[in-house]
C-alpha cells in the first residue's frame, strides 16, 4: 500500500508532487522520465513520481491541455485568430503555432505547480498521519 512504500512520508509526497507536475505537460512518452529525473533531483520516491504522471491519460488529455491553454492565455494574453486562411503564409502559421504552444506550456507549468503542490502536501499530511498510527 501507499504508506508501506520505501521512503519517508516527505519523500513519497515529493514523488507524487513532481510526478503530477510532470504529468501536466504535453510531453507524451517523456512524462515518466521527467518525473523520475525530478524525483531524483528533489529526493522523491521514483515509483510514486511515475504514478503521479498518470494525471494525464487518454481520458484527461483534452480537458487538461485545454484548461492549461486557458490558464496560459489568461497570463500571456489570448491568441489572435486569423481571419483569412486562404492568404495564410508559412510564417503566420509558425507564429500561430508558437503562440498556442507557449500558452499551453506556460499554463502547464502554472497548473502543474499548483496541483503538484496541493497533491504533494495533501499526500504528506495523509502519509504522516498513517505513519504515526500503529497497525497490527
Amino acid at each position: 500500500m501507499l504508506w508501506e512504500l520505501e521512503g519517508t512520508p516527505a519523500e513519497r509526497a515529493r514523488g507524487i508532487g513532481v510526478g503530477v507536475l510532470s504529468g501536466c505537460f504535453p510531453f507524451f512518452g517523456l512524462q515518466s522520465l521527467i518525473g523520475v529525473c525530478l524525483a531524483s533531483l528533489f529526493k522523491g520516491n521514483h515509483l510514486l513520481a511515475v504514478i503521479g504522471t498518470w494525471i494525464s491519460n487518454p481520458l484527461t488529455y483534452i480537458p487538461l491541455y485545454w484548461f492549461n491553454y486557458k490558464i496560459g492565455s489568461f497570463f500571456l494574453g489570448t491568441v489572435r485568430e486569423l481571419d483569412n486562411f486562404s492568404r495564410l503564409t508559412q510564417r503566420q502559421m509558425w507564429d500561430q503555432g508558437w503562440l498556442i504552444s507557449s500558452r499551453v506550456l506556460f499554463g502547464s507549468l502554472i497548473v502543474g505547480l499548483f496541483l503538484g503542490l496541493i497533491l504533494g502536501l495533501s499526500s504528506y499530511i495523509l502519509l504522516k498521519s498513517f505513519s504515526n498510527k500503529k497497525y497490527f
